[in-house]
């Protein structure tokens, strides 16, 4: 299996056990996201430059990709990712503000989230990508719930676009089969990345006028993302 390394590889990762699978919430408090109420053009800046980070993610992919099948597939999932870009800016500019400085505020923990997820390989990479869209996909589709009826639907339809998770799925399953090593390395690795991607999502609250943007009654929120994430990671044959 040919790989691709990048030059600034970390160190070699101690192995830890093999966990048992988690048991997946099944019962969860719901929350009524209307009741979070983001700001909208803070939830829109930072979305939209989310949305950009996810491109230039998966443009590295693209760039590094071992075959040509993967590069083709990759860059159809950038450009969904960059097409969602460019929706939530166009809702920026039909609220008459300039992009460029609402998107400023979140570039750099936004950056740092990429750049700590980008791993040590190209799976890793691919993983990274996996886990933070998927989770930050998620989140910030539910969190639209709270914006103004017509807002919230028009930006539900654009984060709701299939990008990335068939591509990155396949990709990373045929990865495994062909080096069933590469399971456990890849599930440290995921694990690793969640808390990174949590810190973005509960950004969000704080760039909300919701009254409640840390305390308990939101907790739920994440747990069901945490649910939504291990059942990705089961789909790959992944402990999360």
């Amino acid at each position: 299996m040919f790989v691709v390394m990048w030059s600034n590889r970390r160190g070699a990762r101690p192995e830890l056990p093999r966990l048992r699978p988690r048991v997946v919430p099944t019962d969860l408090t719901r929350v009524d996201f209307t009741e979070l109420v983001p700001e909208p053009v803070a939830f829109l800046g930072q979305a939209a430059y989310i949305q950009l980070d996810f491109f230039e993610s998966l443009s590295r992919a693209v760039a590094t990709a071992p075959t040509l099948a993967a590069k083709e597939g990759l860059s159809a999932a950038a450009g969904v990712a960059l097409r969602k870009h460019h929706a939530l800016i166009a809702e920026l500019r039909r609220l008459d503000v300039e992009p460029e400085a609402v998107m400023a505020p979140f570039a750099p923990a936004t950056d740092r989230l990429g750049e700590s997820t980008a791993g040590a390989d190209w799976y890793e990479l691919l993983l990274g990508i996996h886990v933070t869209s998927g989770m930050l996909d998620d989140y910030f589709s539910r969190l639209a719930e709270g914006l103004p009826t017509e807002l919230g639907t028009r930006v539900r339809a654009i984060l709701h676009e299939a990008g990335a998770a068939g591509v990155l799925e396949s990709e990373l399953r045929a990865a495994i089969r062909a080096d069933p090593g590469l399971a456990d390395r890849l599930a440290l690795w995921g694990r690793s990345i969640v808390g990174d991607t949590l810190l973005i999502a509960r950004s969000a609250l704080r760039a909300s006028d919701s009254a409640d943007r840390s305390g308990e009654r939101v907790e739920p929120v994440f747990t069901e993302l945490i649910a939504e994430h291990t059942r990705r990671m089961d789909a790959l044959g992944l402990t999360a």
